[in-house]
């Protein structure tokens, strides 16, 4: 991987993420809805002090003009101002991201540390009673949608069995292994679903990739040198194997910011998945737009990451 080649790749991310701000900025200006339609329901709010607002935030301009406006402000680092909040984004999305981080990042760590191991033994014993097992499990995993999946942990876990919190706090009272264990409790559930469901799929990945990489003639040629089948696993098998594996776990680790959207509304989680429904449904477009454009932004960098990791994967592809 020379150096021309990073940049060159650096270079192209900036028309990619102009385009897709222009594709998110047209079509939220083309959504219908008014983020001030309250006031202009609201007797209280004179018809002059509505205009000005909406003549202060430009909503009236074109959409071209509206645009550059973002873009240029994007540019200086601000990210708007929500008219449902009546604060600055990003100072919103800051004070949600601590609670997305935790819950959507575990899980994400869980299904990835979970179906690594899983899926490589399964795909060494192919039809044996290990590899039936995850395969099913696997199946139901990613088979069921989280929706249901937090609805049965909830009626088993919280309402018969009375373990743990189905209702997810972010402002628990007190310090200490207390306040942490608490914390720990009522985000079991919601980071079981996510992990079962994200889990599910990377198992089967796993499975299928391994099982075509450990068929092939090179790995053969070193079992045939005498290398222990440890090493041959190792060094030889899993490192090709995990090559589709990173794209995968880099399209999902995007959803660490973005945040679950089903399952912090089932659990109550006060995350970024929640901070964009709520805006969605107030058409507090500032907010919208910050959240759809920084996801969007992490989707490309993750998969250049991911381009960036197949070299060192696997040696026989070389980036010039």
């Amino acid at each position: 991987m020379t150096p021309e080649y990073v940049s060159r790749r650096l270079l192209l991310l900036i028309p990619a993420l102009f385009g897709i701000s222009i594709f998110l900025f047209a079509l939220l200006a083309a959504a219908p809805g008014d983020p001030f339609e309250e006031l202009a329901t609201n007797p209280a709010v004179p018809p002059e002090v509505r205009l000005a607002l909406r003549e202060k935030f430009g909503l009236d301009d074109p959409i071209w003009q509206r645009y550059l406006h973002w873009l240029v402000a994007i540019a200086q680092g601000d990210w708007g101002f929500s008219f449902v909040s009546r604060m600055d984004v990003d100072t919103l999305i800051l004070q949600r991201l601590p609670t997305t981080l935790v819950v959507i990042g575990a899980s994400q760590i869980v299904a990835i540390m979970v179906a690594l191991p899983v899926g490589v033994l399964a795909a060494t014993r192919p039809y044996s009673v290990f590899d039936q097992v995850a395969n099913t499990l696997a199946f139901v995993g990613f088979s069921l949608p989280t929706f249901f999946t937090g609805l049965v942990f909830i009626l088993v876990f919280s309402i018969q069995l009375d373990w743990l919190p189905f209702v997810y706090r972010a402002d628990v009272p007190g310090s200490g292994w207390p306040w942490l264990w608490t914390h720990i409790k009522q985000s079991i559930m919601p980071v079981m679903v996510l992990g079962l469901f994200q889990g599910g799929a990377l198992v089967r990945f796993v499975r299928s990739s391994v099982l075509d990489v450990i068929k092939l003639d090179y790995v053969t040629t070193a079992r045939s040198k005498g290398i222990g089948e440890r090493k041959v696993l190792t060094r030889h098998v899993v490192r090709t194997a995990l090559i589709p594996v990173v794209t995968l776990i880099a399209l999902q680790l995007p959803a660490v910011f973005s945040g679950a959207l089903v399952t912090e509304q089932i659990f109550r989680v006060p995350g970024i998945g929640s901070l964009l429904i709520a805006s969605m449904l107030a058409n507090d477009t500032p907010v919208v737009m910050a959240v759809t454009f920084v996801s969007a932004i992490l989707v490309v960098v993750f998969n250049l990451i991911a381009d960036f990791l197949y070299a060192s994967l696997d040696p026989r592809i070389a980036y010039r």
